[in-house]
């Protein structure tokens, strides 16, 4: 498996507080009309990913106002 991260992910990533990067966890689930996964790390912060075959791409990190954009 191999896992992408785009730079905007990235750079949303950085701006959180260590306790929450050291908290990264999966408990995905797909997103309605969308051809995109979801997993939540808080309550109040989610990732969105894709994933191609064997490669998974981190789209973006944060609140729950990243499924609007």
């Amino acid at each position: 498996m191999k896992i992408v991260y785009s730079s905007k992910f990235l750079k949303s990533f950085e701006k959180l507080p260590n306790d929450i990067q050291i908290d990264f966890r999966l408990g995905t689930h797909k997103l309605k009309g969308r051809d995109e996964w979801s997993f939540l790390i808080t309550y109040k912060i989610r990732t969105i990913f894709v994933f191609r075959k064997d490669i998974y791409i981190l789209v973006n990190i944060g609140d729950h106002s990243i499924y609007r954009k």
